[in-house]
C-alpha cells in the first residue's frame, strides 16, 4: 500500500465514476427538457415527469441499494487480498435484487392511478403519469442490474467500464428521446410523454446488456448464482436493509416535497421537476468523489491503514466543497438560459428563477453530506447513515417544511427545509469520523 493518495489516483476513479453517476440525472433532465417543449400540454406531460420520475427514483434509490453493499464488501476483501472469498457473491446478490425487482413491476403496475394520486396529481396530470409510469416501469429490473454490476466493478477498484456503459447509456437515450416523442415525419409518428419513457426503457436495457459483456470479458466475476449462498450473504444482506431504511427515509423527503409542490399548482410542480432534477445533476455529479470515498476507504479500512484514510477524507472533503463551488457559480453564470432550456411558459420560469439560487446555495453544503455518504458506505457503517437520515428527516426536514409552508414559502419553503437537511445529513457524519478515525490514525 503506498505511503499517500494522489490527487491523480482519486481523480482516476472519480472523474469516470461521476461521468457514470449523472447518465440517471442526465435521463430524467433530457426527459424534463424534451418533454417541457412537446408543442401540446407541456406543462402537464412536465409535472406528470417529474411525479414519476420522483417515485421511480425511489423504487431505485431503495432497490439500488446493492451497488454500495456489494462495493463495501469487495473493496474490503481486495483490500485484505482475499478476493476468491466473495467472489461468487455478486450473481447471488444481483439474482436477489432482480428477483424483487419483477415483484416490484407486479405490485405497481396495476396500481399507477392510486400511487399518484397520493402526489396529488389529478386531471390530465395523473393521466399522463399513469401512462408514462406503466411504460418506464418495464425498464426497472435493467436498472437495478446495472447498479449491482457497477458496485462489482466499484468493488474492484474499476470505474473506467462502468462509466463506459453509461455513457452508452445515456446518448442512446438522449437521441432516442428527440426520434421518439417528436417522431420523423413520415417515417415515425410523434408519441410525446409516451416516447420519452420508451426511450427510458431501451437505454436501460442497453445498459444492462453491455453491463453483462465488460463483466465477463473484464472481471473474473460469474453471473452465474451458485449454491449455497456466501458466507458474506447476511452480512450484504444487512446492509441492505440498514440502507433500505435510510433510503425510506430519503425518499419520504422527496415524497412529501413533491406532494407539497403538486398541491400549490401546476406551475409549481412544473418548476420544482426543472430545479429538483438541476439539484440531482449537481449532486450526481459531486457523487463522483463520493464513489472514489466508497472505493478507496473500503479498500483502505480492508487493509487497516487508518493514517491514509484519514489522509483520504481530507482531500476528497477540499475536492467535494471546491466542486460544489463551481457548480454554484457556473449556475450563477447561466441563470436565465437554463431555466429556457426547459420551457417557454413565463409562471413556470418565473417560479423556477424564484429557487434556484437555494439549489445553488446547497451545492457546498451537499458535497459534505454525499463525500460522507460513500466514505461511510465503504466503511460499512451503514447503521449510522441509517439514523443520520431518519433524524434528518424526521426532526429537521418534515418540521421545517410543514412551518415554512404555514406561512406560505412555497417553493422556497420546500428548498429551505431541504438545506436544512443536508446541514443535518453531514454534520453527524463529519463529527463520528474524526472521532472515531483520527486517533486510530496517530496511532497507527
Amino acid at each position: 500500500m503506498k505511503n499517500t493518495i494522489s490527487l491523480k489516483y482519486i481523480n482516476k476513479l472519480a472523474i469516470p465514476a461521476l461521468i457514470s453517476g449523472i447518465t440517471e440525472p442526465i435521463l430524467s433532465i433530457t426527459d424534463t427538457a424534451i418533454v417541457g417543449n412537446i408543442p401540446i400540454n407541456a406543462v402537464e406531460s412536465l409535472a406528470a415527469v417529474g411525479i414519476v420520475g420522483t417515485f421511480m427514483s425511489m423504487l431505485i434509490w431503495v432497490l439500488g441499494q446493492t451497488r454500495s453493499a456489494i462495493s463495501s464488501i469487495v473493496s474490503q476483501y481486495v483490500g485484505a487480498n482475499n478476493l476468491g472469498a466473495v467472489q461468487n457473491l455478486p450473481a447471488q446478490a444481483i439474482f436477489i435484487v432482480t428477483s424483487i425487482s419483477i415483484l416490484i413491476i407486479i405490485s405497481t403496475y396495476p396500481f399507477a392511478s392510486q400511487i399518484f394520486k397520493l402526489y396529488n396529481a389529478s386531471s390530465l396530470i395523473l393521466d399522463y403519469s399513469v401512462a408514462y409510469y406503466q411504460i418506464r416501469v418495464f425498464g426497472f429490473p435493467f436498472t437495478l442490474f446495472t447498479m449491482a454490476v457497477f458496485g462489482t466493478f466499484r468493488g474492484l477498484q474499476n470505474t473506467y467500464h462502468p462509466m463506459i456503459i453509461a455513457t452508452i447509456g445515456a446518448l442512446s437515450n438522449i437521441v432516442l428521446d428527440f426520434i421518439l416523442v417528436y417522431g420523423i415525419t413520415g417515417f415515425i409518428e410523434p408519441m410525446h410523454i409516451k416516447g420519452a419513457a420508451y426511450a427510458s426503457v431501451i437505454a436501460q436495457v442497453l445498459m444492462a446488456a453491455f453491463s453483462v459483456y465488460f463483466l465477463l470479458k473484464k472481471t473474473p466475476i460469474s453471473l452465474k448464482p451458485n449454491f449455497p449462498f456466501n458466507s458474506e450473504i447476511n452480512r450484504f444482506i444487512l446492509r441492505v436493509l440498514n440502507l433500505f431504511i435510510r433510503t425510506l427515509a430519503l425518499n419520504i423527503t422527496l415524497y412529501f416535497a413533491t406532494r407539497f409542490a403538486t398541491g400549490y399548482g401546476k406551475t409549481y410542480i412544473a418548476a420544482y421537476t426543472i430545479a429538483i432534477n438541476l439539484w440531482f445533476l449537481g449532486a450526481f455529479m459531486i457523487d463522483g468523489y463520493s464513489s472514489a470515498g466508497n472505493i478507496l476507504s473500503g479498500k483502505l479500512y480492508g487493509a487497516k491503514d487508518y493514517k491514509l484514510l484519514v489522509e483520504l477524507n481530507k482531500k476528497l472533503i477540499k475536492i467535494g466543497v471546491l466542486v460544489g463551488v463551481l457548480l454554484a457559480i457556473i449556475g450563477l453564470i447561466i441563470y436565465k438560459p437554463i431555466g429556457l432550456l426547459f420551457t417557454k411558459e413565463i409562471d413556470v420560469l418565473n417560479q423556477f428563477y424564484s429557487v434556484f439560487w437555494i439549489v445553488l446555495i446547497m451545492q457546498p453544503i451537499c458535497a459534505i453530506a454525499f463525500i460522507f455518504d460513500g466514505v461511510f458506505k465503504g466503511l460499512g457503517k451503514m447503521k449510522l447513515l441509517r439514523n443520520v437520515l431518519l433524524l434528518s428527516t424526521f426532526i429537521i426536514f418534515l418540521p421545517v417544511l410543514y412551518v415554512l409552508d404555514y406561512f406560505n414559502f412555497k417553493l422556497n419553503g420546500i428548498f429551505i427545509a431541504l438545506t436544512f437537511w443536508m446541514i443535518a445529513r453531514s454534520l453527524p457524519l463529519l463529527i463520528n469520523f474524526r472521532k472515531q478515525f483520527i486517533p486510530l490514525a496517530k496511532n497507527y
